[in-house]
């Protein structure tokens, strides 16, 4: 819980949010002209109205949701769950600065990483095998060398680079959600979200029970860009919602990353409308680091780990003279097995022989529609 914030004065701050059909941008209109809640709803009808008409006055004077209210503060009287209100000194620096932050969030983990710099990592859902690597190595490098990963929990790209963070010691991400701090969406992202909420901290705005809803996304993504210092897309199709927390990160001056990737892909066509526009092109994850070190101080690694250059081509290895010429006819692009076939003058029986090995040993990735890529 809060130590900023008593029982009382925590039980109104919930009151507030939990009054349904007052909007955020109601509240802080409320906060603004009365100060805390308390004395909001102590406010008479006729003030309440004078500030947001009749029909929230009315939604303010009914009887609480105390079984609700009660709940919450249940909730936050567990080890490591946290209910933080724009009045707590711990409420992140960050938030203050956007539009419209949220009145109170509820954290559950590691409250002091909303103190630390941090970096949002977004991109697909349905993201390549590729894609999802160089968020994983991205996202180690990066907090490896002092930062913390900020992504939404959802599958694809958002994952991976959770994932990465969890991989370095630190551990030190968080994961934005678009339900309650009590709820885990998507379902398959279960285990993960219980190692965040253990090494990390999961993060919401919104009630305790809530489903996730489509109108929450957007919401939750203007959090992930509002903590960061900027925002890195991985893969993004044209229209994706990685792009509107890109496009919420310009509007607040922050940076934005975009790692390029293949012209017949549709998932890079949204990184490359976002370099047109003027995001920085990164390949490594020292581009990113280069950009923020000089705000940041953070510190020059003596030596890079492997993962400082995820997207570089590595090393084959001692593979065979015809294993080699596969991965070089496979090039960086999903190729398909006839123009594999084609490209190698082999037969398709004899290339699936030899691109299951490849896939067993890891060097290769088998994608829909019967196409191959190199990974």
């Amino acid at each position: 819980m809060t130590a900023d914030t008593d029982l009382s004065d925590l039980a109104a701050w919930l009151r507030l949010t939990l009054v349904p059909g007052l909007g955020p941008a109601q509240q802080r209109k409320l906060l603004s002209a009365f100060g805390l809640p308390r004395q909001i709803f102590d406010a008479s009808r006729s003030s309440l109205a004078g500030v947001v008409g009749n029909e929230a006055a009315d939604l303010l004077s009914a009887q609480p949701d105390q079984a609700a209210i009660d709940t919450a503060l249940a909730w936050a009287s567990e080890d490591g769950n946290h209910i933080l209100t724009l009045a707590d000194a711990a409420y992140p620096k960050a938030l203050l600065d956007i539009a419209d932050p949220p009145a109170l969030l509820y954290a559950k983990g590691n409250a002091d990483l909303l103190d630390r710099p941090a970096l949002a990592i977004v991109g697909a859902r349905s993201a390549t095998p590729q894609g999802e690597e160089n968020a994983h190595a991205f996202a180690r490098h990066l907090c490896s060398a002092g930062l913390t990963i900020v992504s939404g929990l959802a599958l694809g790209i958002d994952a991976a680079a959770h994932r990465g963070a969890l991989a370095d010691e630190a551990a030190a991400t968080i994961a934005v959600i678009g339900t309650g701090a009590d709820r885990i969406y998507p379902a398959r992202n279960a285990s993960l979200a219980r190692e965040i909420a253990a090494r990390g901290l999961i993060l919401s705005e919104f009630p305790l029970g809530s489903a996730a809803q489509r109108h929450h996304f957007p919401r939750r993504n203007r959090l992930i860009a509002g903590l960061s210092l900027g925002v890195l897309v991985v893969e993004a199709a044209v229209g994706s919602g990685s792009l509107i927390t890109a496009r919420l990160a310009t509007e607040c001056g922050l940076e934005v990353f975009a790692i390029p990737g293949s012209i017949h892909s549709p998932l890079s066509r949204g990184c490359h409308r976002l370099i047109r526009d003027g995001a920085k092109l990164v390949e490594t994850a020292e581009d990113i680091l280069e950009e923020l070190r000089p705000r940041l101080e953070l510190p020059r690694p003596t030596s890079a780990p492997a993962a400082a250059n995820p997207t570089r081509p590595a090393d084959d290895g001692d593979g065979d003279e015809a294993s080699k010429k596969l991965l070089s006819a496979l090039g960086h692009d999903p190729v398909d097995i006839d123009t594999l076939a084609l490209r190698c003058g082999l037969t398709v029986d004899a290339l699936y022989a030899m691109l299951l090995a490849m896939e067993l040993d890891g060097r290769i990735a088998r994608l829909p529609g019967n196409r191959f890529q190199r990974l």
